[in-house]
């Protein structure tokens, strides 16, 4: 039988019921609880891909649990869809665990303090069982919270990071099918503008006269880009395109896109990821690291949306930055075992 969209939100917040009840000990047995034997877990660096349940204790959620006490998942956004291309039924989950920092984790010391630990999560469901999962965190954003402050400055803002303005955003219910197809039709409206304008070569003559034309055919005027800790939040066309997208054009070359593995909206919400989405030549001065033209890095990307009528208004965005600059010589959790 066809897995609807209702029963895969069920599994998956089963799923997250089983995991908050759980312990270092037992979160193994509760993670095996509702995956399948075969289970494909993504992380982001250090912990990159996983089979199974106690491979994914074993690595994470273990170290986790026992670094952070009295964790509470706080979802901002939760949402379903089929993948664009065909049939699977994917979850998405955005927001924050909130926990006690009471023991180091990857050598982050602790605070003893509340911290907001930002995640995005998209799951597979296929029958009764999570199949695939992409778990996305901002570990910078926690070393930020701790005092570790590895980056040069952002041209962003560090932010604990709000959910959407609308407040709406956890679809538990059914959605109207009309309004999630609408939601997709524009991120691809979207996607289609940056490939038409991103080449680095050809910055300076882009199929728009201007990067705010460009971008005013998808965002509001007034947009909220929320992105991750290094690069940080942003906020109106004019401020995005100044803080975000000219350094990203101009200090990163040959861009390659390398597809995304789920696409997908529900209602007014929309969002993808990406293994990587992209592969890039840092050209020197991106997140402060230099680039001599022959080093190639990939850039693993998560982008969650909301839609306001016929415009996207808010993005969160998660990048596994340690990645990125690991596969360009530097290691920051190593950095951090050092001091």
């Amino acid at each position: 039988m066809k897995t609807t969209l209702q029963d895969a939100k069920a599994i998956v917040l089963a799923h997250y019921d089983r995991i908050a009840q759980a312990t270092p000990e037992t979160v193994a047995d509760a993670l095996g609880a509702h995956t399948s034997a075969d289970w494909h877990w993504r992380g982001l660096h250090p912990f990159h891909e996983q089979t199974g349940a106690h491979a994914v204790a074993q690595t994470y959620w273990t170290p986790f649990l026992t670094s952070m006490k009295s964790v509470q998942r706080r979802q901002d956004v939760f949402f379903a869809g089929r993948n664009t291309g065909g049939d699977d039924v994917w979850v998405a989950s955005m927001g924050h665990m909130l926990a006690l920092f009471d023991a180091p984790f990857l050598g982050i010391r602790a605070t003893r303090k509340i911290v907001m630990y930002r995640y995005a999560e998209f799951n597979r469901v296929v029958g009764d069982k999570i199949v695939e999962t992409a778990c996305f965190f901002d570990l910078l954003h926690l070393m930020s919270q701790a005092g570790v402050n590895p980056m040069p400055p952002q041209t962003g803002m560090h932010l604990v990071q709000p959910g959407p303005a609308t407040h709406d955003g956890l679809l538990f219910d059914e959605q109207d099918t009309q309004a999630g197809k609408d939601t997709l039709d524009l991120i691809n409206r979207m996607i289609g503008d940056i490939a038409a304008n991103s080449n680095a070569d050809d910055v300076d003559l882009p199929r728009d006269a201007t990067p705010q034309q460009e971008l005013e055919r998808c965002w509001r005027d007034d947009m909220l880009w929320w992105g991750p800790e290094g690069i940080g939040a942003t906020f109106t066309i004019d401020r995005y395109v100044e803080q975000h997208q000219q350094p990203f054009r101009r200090q990163l070359g040959n861009r390659e896109f390398n597809g995304h593995l789920a696409r997908f909206a529900e209602g007014t919400y929309g969002g993808f990821f990406g293994w990587p989405n992209l592969t890039l030549t840092p050209l020197g001065g991106y997140l402060g690291m230099p680039g001599n033209g022959s080093v190639r890095a990939d850039m693993r990307v998560v982008d969650i949306y909301r839609r306001d009528g016929d415009k996207l208004a808010e993005n969160w965005i998660f990048i596994d930055i340690l990645h990125f600059l690991n596969q360009q010589g530097l290691d920051v959790l190593a950095r951090l075992q050092e001091t």
